[in-house]
């Protein structure tokens, strides 16, 4: 098994400078980020799972964030090369399907990892339901505040299913709970450095804010960088998560963050490629793979640490 890492600008040569043994299969994995804390656990199950699949995966980030023209000329070599399998998280819902479609007509198996493909079928979508949990987020965050009180929810891309989904789901269900609170914005691209601008534009502006729900756990950590910059203290302002991510936990542990909606993030790396392997071999593969949630708060944060292998 060999694990090749390339940014999305060296991908040309990927395929060709990995060593593949005549038996083995070369999975494509195009992840959206190799620094974020929630993306290391996902492609730390990737690893993993191609590790036990002997298969080589030839893993590719993108060149900058949300960028959808570096993931479709991935898309292009990898097909070009022959790749066994691609399992992909899409910048762009719509905007990935034609490179996925052009995989597919190929007969490639492309499994989304995390993120859905909206005008392509593919062979597998591995993630968790997040217009589910993120309901689950919207109504344990209405617990945390009374009625009337002001929030900001922070958004993920909405050029993707997974922002989509998790902000239609929250306001969905918080709204139902506090339809006296007033929801502010923030709109992000999956940037943790647009949350805390944002953040902190709307604290400066405004003193009656009482949480800051976040639609992932960058935002999370944006948020609570704002309100460091501003002189706040934990607890001050009250935080919500999405992912389960390392360091958003590390703050839940030091009172900033109340509650998260955690992700199984290392198991959609892991079943991702898991999949990606037995559709290469040609074995049937789950059309839906729901990889689940934990509610982390402040009382069950240690059974989930445990549980994710977080120290």
């Amino acid at each position: 098994m060999n694990i090749t890492r390339y940014a999305a600008g060296t991908l040309a040569m990927a395929l060709l400078a990995a060593p593949v043994a005549a038996q083995d299969l070369t999975i494509g994995y195009i992840t959206k980020s190799a620094t974020n804390a929630g993306w290391m656990m996902i492609n730390q199950g990737a690893e993993d799972a191609a590790a036990e699949e002997g298969v080589n995966l030839v893993a590719v980030g993108p060149s900058f964030q949300g960028d959808l023209s570096s993931q479709l000329e991935v898309f292009e070599n990898l097909v070009t090369q022959g790749a066994a399998a691609i399992g992909v998280a899409p910048v762009d819902s719509a905007g990935i399907a034609p490179a996925v479609n052009e995989a597919m007509d190929s007969d490639i198996p492309v499994i989304a990892i995390d993120t859905g493909v909206a005008g392509a079928v593919v062979t597998s979508f591995v993630a968790t339901d997040n217009l589910a949990v993120a309901k689950v987020q919207g109504a344990v965050a209405a617990t945390l505040i009374a009625d009337g009180q002001t929030i900001i929810y922070v958004t993920g891309n909405q050029a993707q299913s997974t922002g989509q989904e998790r902000r239609n789901g929250f306001l969905a269900a918080f709204t139902a709970a506090r339809p006296g609170s007033e929801v502010l914005e923030v709109p992000t691209e999956w940037n943790s450095q647009q949350a805390q601008e944002g953040v902190e534009a709307i604290l400066n502006s405004r003193d009656d804010i009482a949480m800051i729900v976040n639609a992932w756990d960058g935002g999370t950590m944006g948020a609570k960088a704002a309100l460091e910059n501003l002189g706040y203290s934990a607890g001050d302002v009250k935080l919500v998560g999405f992912d389960g991510a390392s360091d958003a936990i590390a703050a839940m542990d030091e009172g900033w963050v109340h509650a998260d909606t955690a992700q199984m993030l290392y198991q959609m790396g892991y079943q991702g490629i898991k999949a990606a392997a037995a559709a290469a071999r040609g074995e049937p593969v789950s059309a839906r793979i729901d990889t689940g949630f934990f509610l982390v708060t402040p009382s069950t944060s240690g059974v989930y640490k445990k549980m994710v292998g977080i120290e």
